[in-house]
This record gives structure tokens, C-alpha cells and sequence, in this order.
């Protein structure tokens, strides 16, 4: 996730997962090739190589729907908005909210069992105290390893104390 835009009025976070999205892409097309040269070798191949192509492609398909999503927030305080975009290949959702409604940012934090084989993950998720929608708001889906969620929940609450709405030192 990187800061698209940094202004006084406005904070653009964006989330393009392309290495996702290659691979999954990649994926589906070495089943379909390799299911196409089965279907054209004829034979008892031919029922394999289409069953390749249906459910190797079906499968890349719907891993790339479920797992690669361009994500953007906009925190925009011209309009008093919180936008969260998410736009997949069979898709689109926007979901608005009242930026006064958010108190802050924080990381959420996952521990792998065992501990000592894989570090902890993050993300960063919103925190809406008021509205109808009150509660916690993943910013992605996805957690990970690294500084990422810190950063980027270190840059919103900045963005939101810059601004008059002081989220104090709640961010974790």
C-alpha cells in the first residue's frame, strides 16, 4: 500500500497487488496451454486436458477475483468523506462514510503458530466510533509481514492530528 496523495485536503491510499496478479494471471494460462496441448495430443489425453482447461482456468479465474483487488481510500475533508474503493474483474464497491465518524487508525496485529517459524502480520484497519457503520474497518484484506500497516497507520493518524481531529496516542 502506498500514500498516492498527501494534501491537506485530501489523503489517497492505494493498493495495486501486481505480483499477485501475474501470478494468478500466469497460473491460468500455463493450465489452459498445457490443457489445449492434452486436447490436441486426442486420445484419453483429450478428457484430461479439457478437464485442465475448465477447472485449472475456473480455478485461476476465482483466485484472482477472491485475492487481487486495486483497493483506494480517500479521506477527503473538503466533502467530509471516507471512501473505500475496491474494484475487482467482476466488480466494483464503494463504501462512504462520514469522516467525522473515524477516530483513528491502528494496526491489527496476527500471531502464526508456531511463533518461531513465522513472524507475526499485520494490517492497517479504520476505527469508526460513531454512524451506523461504527467498528473496525479493514483498509486491505490481506495481512503482511513487514512495516507497511505501521507506516501507513502512522501517515493517517498524522493526516487526521494535522487536520484538527487529534487521534492521540491510541494507534498501536
Amino acid at each position: 500500500m502506498k500514500v498516492a496523495r498527501n494534501t491537506p485536503q485530501q489523503l489517497i491510499l492505494s493498493d495495486t497487488p501486481w505480483f499477485f496478479g501475474i501470478l494468478f494471471a500466469l497460473n491460468t494460462l500455463i493450465f489452459a496451454a498445457l490443457g489445449l496441448l492434452l486436447t490436441w495430443a486426442g486420445g484419453s489425453a483429450f478428457w484430461y486436458g479439457l478437464s485442465m482447461i475448465i477447472f485449472g482456468g475456473a480455478m485461476g479465474l476465482w483466485s484472482f477475483h477472491l485475492l487481487v483487488r486495486r483497493v483506494q481510500v480517500i479521506f477527503d475533508r473538503t466533502k467530509g468523506t471516507l471512501v473505500i474503493r475496491q474494484k475487482s474483474i467482476f466488480g466494483y464497491e464503494a463504501i462512504e462514510h462520514a469522516l467525522s465518524d473515524l477516530s483513528h487508525a491502528e494496526v491489527e496485529t496476527i500471531l502464526n503458530k508456531p511463533a518461531w517459524l513465522f513472524a507475526s502480520r499485520h494490517r492497517p484497519v479504520l476505527l469508526l466510533d460513531k454512524g451506523m457503520s461504527a467498528g473496525r474497518h479493514p483498509i486491505i484484506q490481506a495481512f503482511s509481514t513487514g512495516t507497511c500497516a505501521e507506516r501507513i497507520t502512522g501517515t493517517v493518524n498524522d493526516w487526521l492530528a494535522a487536520h484538527g481531529s487529534d487521534p492521540g496516542n491510541r494507534s498501536a
